[in-house]
């Protein structure tokens, strides 16, 4: 532990409350157009297109493609299974840019505050370059460096991914540490020589979590929160 000297973040659910978050936009916009739509159906439809599109670039079915991008057209599909129909390209736009503005979970900025005293912070998510610095700029996210997929063109759990960051920033594998909220992605790090810390984040999909309710491997740090992180980061 006394090695690590960069911290890599996962970002959506371990560090933003993305379902809560698209699911207030949605309803707002809902009630400014009069679509009695439920954000909340609304959010979880959209966020179960996420795996299947980034599965279809790592297997080599698609070109590397950015999330917005991929967002977007998921956003398409959700739009037609809520029957929502004739918003303008600039309507289309607009909610699919929610994902440039979630908000933090409510102990994050602090704990990462604190873990910035010691350490370089770097996000490694599946998300692009603009939507990461929009999301920090929104949130007040004290990040040191943006890497991940558009970095790596490829998406977690691609060992590219991890390993492109290390190498931007000259390090071993070794001296950075994976934080996470999800234990496939900590299991994919730590296989490529990374540490690894879990934060517990039981509540991210709401009634739809089945897993990551807790830690399901010796990581080498357990956490309740990021500023239990930190506290056990010595920060």
């Amino acid at each position: 532990m006394m090695m690590v000297k960069a911290l890599f973040f996962d970002v959506f659910g371990t560090v933003v409350d993305w379902r809560n978050s698209i699911a207030a936009e949605i309803d707002f916009f809902s009630d400014e157009k009069g679509l009695g739509l439920d954000g909340q159906a609304f959010a979880l439809s959209w966020r179960r297109r996420y795996v299947p599109a980034m599965a279809r670039i790592r297997s080599g079915e698609r070109g590397f493609i950015d999330l917005d991008t991929l967002h977007r057209e998921n956003l398409i599909e959700v739009l037609d299974e809520f029957g929502v129909k004739g918003l303008n390209d600039s309507e289309v736009e607009h909610l699919n840019m929610a994902w440039h503005r979630l908000n933090p979970w409510a102990d994050s900025v602090s704990g990462l505050t604190r873990l910035k005293s010691k350490f370089i912070l770097a996000t490694m998510s599946n998300g692009n370059v603009k939507l990461m610095v929009d999301m920090a700029k929104h949130g007040g996210l004290p990040w040191d460096m943006i890497l991940g997929a558009e970095i790596a063109q490829s998406y977690k759990p691609d060992p590219e991914t991890y390993l492109a960051g290390c190498r931007m920033l000259r390090l071993a594998p070794e001296e950075c540490m994976m934080v996470a909220a999800h234990n496939g992605d900590l299991v994919a790090a730590r296989a490529l020589g990374l540490k690894t810390a879990f934060i517990a984040r039981p509540t991210e999909y709401g009634p739809e979590q089945t897993v990551d309710f807790k830690a399901e491997h010796d990581f080498d740090v357990i956490a309740e929160s990021m500023e239990g992180v930190a506290d056990k980061l010595d920060c």
